[in-house]
């Protein structure tokens, strides 16, 4: 099964926990920060090899700001 996942950027404080428990590593840290001065959450981007988002929904489970919506394709 395929998905993506949609981060609120103004949400996100950046505390990377759906970082460190995505099983995919499909999530990173931005080098941007928003508008409250943390660096959010983003969906890396996807290459050639990537494995991509299986929608396991772990990210959005473990996200304490409710920011990471999840979809199945």
């Amino acid at each position: 099964m395929k998905g993506h996942i949609s981060i609120d950027r103004e949400r996100c404080k950046g505390c990377g926990l759906c970082v460190h428990f995505c099983p995919r590593q499909v999530i990173t840290v931005s080098k941007d920060l928003n508008q409250k001065g943390y660096y959010p959450a983003e969906p890396v981007e996807a290459g050639e090899d990537a494995k991509g988002c299986n929608a396991c929904t772990i990210c959005g489970i473990v996200c304490p700001d409710v920011a990471i919506e999840v979809y199945r394709d």
